[in-house]
């Protein structure tokens, strides 16, 4: 690490006894043997600077000793503030902290992980105030009961957009290829409410979809109406010709030079 202060730091803080006195401070910290070359001075103000010395520590590549030393006004000895490691420029640090609610990603529960939701889950709404989906009011006034949270309008739209988006749906290499769309198979399974209205189950085992909630635009080659056409393999021609029988006709010129020959 080269170190660019923003303004040049005192002489006496500079010179070479200072940084003599600075190595020494780190070393007693650190030991002599973790200490490295001088690598920069950095004005802290009028009366203090920061030494910087290479550290020769395991694990920690590209830091420095940072050693402060000030000293009360001229006539006065340079004095030690303290001593510490810092990272230089090019130092392998610890990623930025974050919070352990938003590093959970998709895919990382695990067997046996809890993994509860925030009270102000935007997805979530309370079943008493509606939950943006006819049907599922229609069921919860049916049978009497609900649950404590339903998906939102927000949860339903930000749901679909992942399924539309997602391996099975209508954009996907199988789909594109497919020879028709999973709204005219049999194996296809509706899913309640409104997500409905594009969106179902595969029930098709011989599927890489199975089981799995599908557009109503994906397709596969396991459609329940597939046909194949039948017929061989190999194009036959239209006109074929029989070899396995031969109808021979003499040659009337080679028939005529054979009886002059025999004159």
């Amino acid at each position: 690490m080269t170190a660019t202060p923003t303004q040049q730091p005192n002489p006496a803080l500079a010179d070479p006894e200072a940084v003599r006195l600075a190595r020494a401070a780190a070393q007693e910290e650190a030991g002599a043997d973790r200490v490295g070359d001088h690598v920069g001075t950095v004005a802290e103000d009028q009366v203090s600077a920061t030494h910087l010395f290479e550290a020769y520590h395991a694990g920690y590549r590209g830091w420095n000793w940072a050693v402060t030393v000030a000293f009360a006004g001229p006539g006065t000895q340079p004095s030690v503030s303290e001593v510490v490691l810092l990272p230089g420029d090019d130092a392998l640090v610890a990623p930025e902290w974050v919070p352990w609610h938003e590093r959970v990603r998709a895919g990382d529960l695990g067997v046996g992980d809890l993994l509860p939701t925030p009270e102000d889950d935007p997805r979530l709404a309370p079943a008493y105030v509606g939950s943006d989906d006819p049907a599922i009011e229609e069921t919860a006034l049916e049978i009497g009961l609900g649950r404590v949270r339903v998906l939102s309008r927000e949860g339903v739209l930000d749901a679909a957009q992942r399924w539309h988006g997602g391996d099975f749906g209508p954009r996907s290499e199988m789909a594109r290829s497919a020879p028709a769309t999973c709204g005219t198979c049999g194996f296809y399974s509706r899913i309640a409410g409104s997500l409905g209205a594009a969106f179902g189950v595969c029930a098709n085992e011989m599927t890489p979809a199975d089981g799995h909630v599908v557009h109503v635009e994906f397709g596969c080659g396991a459609h329940s109406e597939v046909e194949v056409e039948g017929g061989p393999l190999v194009p036959v021609a239209e006109v074929v010709y029989d070899d396995a029988l031969l109808d021979v006709e003499p040659n009337s010129s080679r028939v005529s030079q054979a009886d002059e020959s025999g004159k």
